[in-house]
């Protein structure tokens, strides 16, 4: 899954394709590296990020939703009922909430969900998030938002266990090392750690310290997600699609060498 935001201020990529042609450019570019998905955004959800109107939201995803929809399936990153519907009618097929409020939309539509786990807002998420047992308690979340959904009747259903949103690096990396229990919810698991904080201050070597600036945070961000395909992440979320899609290559052949013995 290809990250494609379409905003002035996302924490890696904002403002690069904030112009509609660049922002379908880069779209397409992703497809010819490997992307499966692109998911595309108008809101940025970095931590103490400024929400954006429905109207501005809309004007920024709908006219790069409809022009790569015919090239590959497209996800719509919201959490505004109305840009997810309207997405969807633009031609996305997945509806990737970070709020995980949106099920009844997706039902409605007949997309696929994704609930992710979040604690708090952009705004406030990442002040002292703390947990008595952060894997426990992210895959009891997911678990009941993933049967919701169901009982509104979402045909497809994945999870997201939301590294990085309301979680320390410490959190993170518990939740990277114990993924096999999210995996085991039975869900299609999306993983996204690209070029986030966690990794940079692990690139640094201290996790409580400040972090290498998110332009040295590739190779991590690579490790990463070849780790989370390891453990049976169906997808990964990932600015940096070439790469990964080649090391994605790598693990399905180790998979099937596996398979044959």
């Amino acid at each position: 899954m290809g990250v494609l935001n379409v905003t002035p201020d996302s924490f890696f990529d904002g403002g690069r394709y904030h112009d509609r042609a660049a922002a379908i450019a880069r779209g397409r570019q992703m497809v010819t590296e490997g992307a499966d998905i692109v998911d595309v955004g108008g809101e940025s959800t970095r931590p103490g990020a400024a929400p954006v109107g429905e109207a501005e939201e809309l004007a920024r995803v709908l006219p790069v939703v409809e022009a790569l929809a015919p090239l590959v399936t497209v996800s719509i990153d919201t959490t505004k009922p109305r840009v997810a519907l309207e997405a969807v009618a633009h031609g996305a097929r997945i509806v990737n909430d970070v709020s995980s409020t949106l099920a009844h939309v997706a039902a409605e539509a007949g997309a696929v969900f994704v609930a992710m786990h979040r604690k708090g807002t952009p705004a406030t998420m990442q002040e002292d998030p703390r947990y008595d047992d952060v894997v426990a308690e992210v895959a009891e979340y997911l678990a009941s938002r993933a049967e919701q959904a169901r009982a509104l009747g979402v045909g497809e259903i994945w999870v997201d266990p939301g590294i990085g949103f309301g979680k320390t690096a410490r959190h993170n990396l518990t939740l990277l090392a114990h993924l096999e229990d999210i995996v085991a919810l039975g869900y299609p698991v999306l993983v996204g750690t690209s070029r986030k904080a966690f990794l940079g201050r692990v690139a640094a070597g201290t996790l409580d310290g400040p972090a290498l600036p998110v332009e040295e945070r590739f190779e991590g961000s690579l490790a990463s997600a070849v780790w989370a395909m390891a453990k049976g992440a169906r997808a990964v979320r990932v600015h940096d699609v070439s790469a990964t899609a080649q090391a994605a290559r790598l693990v399905a052949e180790v998979d099937l060498a596996g398979a044959l013995g």
